[in-house]
């Protein structure tokens, strides 16, 4: 029977970084993946769902039940467009990045909508689809020519657990977790750094290893064996070589860790841009603290000046060292809040979930700069116009990517289905935004 990444993990054979490397000894896919503009992914994914009026789609004229005390929009530097006023780094950036103000799904519970905007499919289905970010470790990983030693799929810095992220493709697509706090000196990334473990003592460790191991000492030429040596000299190269220095966000000036912002969310964004400069292609980074059905406006005080910082940090970055033209930025959550303010108890002030119209920004890749897509009613409520689906943002992306959506996706069941995601109620199949394509 095959050892899994997290079955290598949990029995310690190969220390927890043996995780990364199972991919390599599995089979490959045929065909290499085609190319195209985009070379990398990096998902923003506003956990628990953010709301649309603070901050991409503001309602100034809306009133005091549907804008609280953030009633003022920011104009920016893109001709027309205006975010809410705790973005004004953002609003610097504008030239930069799309707003999709029409996004809609109508689901208004996290499970099923999270699986909705991250697969594009329907909930409900007898399968359970992959991620976007599984296709791609699928199509640009392992199996199409990605020699990293770094896995091809990582989630900063912990999973949501609202889905399985590579659904029906298993665990061979499945993201990689770093766990830790990039926020911290050292990011304690799960099998890479051990916080009070030092090199030395790690390179000891590995030395006492091979004294022990008298079995593969014995059994010469075993292919299983060579294979499973290569897997441990692969971790430890990861553990001690230059790979996991990706990591070491150390490395970087104090002037650019504060430019991002010294907050988990911040360094984060920095921790994604050294990936992709490693040509990892797809990083997300799971920015909890948005289901905010209390304290509403407390907490969007504190959190989107955290988020305006690190976002813009991450645009202006990749720009200037030429990676934002090759690398996605695809920023949203699960759903909107409810655009009239729940003063009434217990919320007291808060925004529930709203699934009938909310916003989705794209960046680089391709994706054209200082343009909005559809609109939303005076107060944010529907969607006034051209209505946008999860399937067509997760089409337009792998578009970008130079992935055919015409390829087969295989599956356990041998089904006819193809890569790219269908649109709800029988439309035709998702294709570019040819707006901001």
């Amino acid at each position: 029977m095959p050892i899994t990444r997290r079955d290598a993990l949990k029995a310690g054979i190969i220390g927890s970084a043996g995780l990364f490397f199972a991919d390599r000894l599995g089979s490959r896919l045929a065909a290499a993946a085609p190319t195209g503009r985009a070379k990398a992914v990096i998902q923003i994914w506003m956990w628990g769902g953010p709301s649309h009026i603070d901050t991409f789609d503001p309602k100034p004229d809306a009133g005091y039940d549907y804008c609280g005390p953030l009633a003022k929009a920011i104009p920016t530097n893109a001709d027309g467009i205006q975010v809410g006023e705790l973005l004004p780094l953002l609003a610097k950036q504008a030239d930069k990045f799309s707003i999709i103000r029409s996004m809609t799904h109508g689901i208004n519970a996290h499970e099923t909508a999270s699986y909705a905007v991250q697969t594009g499919r329907n909930p409900g289905d007898r399968l359970v689809y992959p991620g976007a970010g599984a296709i791609v470790s699928l199509l640009r990983g392992y199996n199409a020519g990605y020699t990293g030693l770094i896995p091809p799929y990582i989630v900063l810095t912990e999973l949501q657990g609202r889905f399985s992220e590579s659904g029906f493709l298993g665990p061979r697509y499945a993201p990689f977790a770093t766990g830790g706090d990039p926020a911290q000196t050292p990011f304690a990334v799960q099998g890479v750094i051990t916080p009070g473990i030092t090199e030395e003592r790690q390179r000891s460790r590995r030395d006492l290893l091979r004294a022990l191991n008298t079995l593969g000492g014995a059994v010469k030429g075993s292919a299983s064996l060579e294979a499973f040596a290569k897997a441990e000299d692969q971790a430890y190269e990861l553990i001690l070589g230059e790979s996991g220095k990706v990591f070491d966000l150390a490395q970087e000036s104090d002037e650019m860790r504060e430019r991002y912002g010294k907050n988990t969310f911040g360094q984060s964004c920095l921790a994604a841009r050294r990936l992709v400069e490693r040509g990892v292609p797809y990083i997300t980074i799971n920015y909890k603290g948005w289901d905010t059905h209390k304290q509403h406006f407390q907490i969007m005080r504190q959190r989107l000046p955290q988020l305006d910082k690190g976002f813009a940090a991450l645009l202006q970055d990749l720009s200037e060292r030429g990676l934002l033209d090759g690398t996605i930025v695809w920023w949203g959550g699960e759903f909107g809040r409810t655009p009239r303010v729940q003063w009434e108890a217990p919320w007291n002030g808060g925004r529930g979930h709203w699934g009938s119209a909310f916003s989705t920004v794209l960046a680089g890749g391709g994706f054209k700069g200082g343009r909005v897509v559809g609109a939303s009613d005076a107060r944010g409520e529907e969607v006034k116009d051209h209505p946008v689906s999860p399937a067509d943002v997760i089409g337009s992306i792998f578009s970008q990517l130079g992935l055919d959506l015409d390829a087969k996706l295989p599956n356990p069941d041998g089904l006819d289905l193809r890569i790219a995601p269908a649109a709800p109620g029988g439309a035709p199949e998702a294709g570019p935004l040819k707006e901001i394509m």
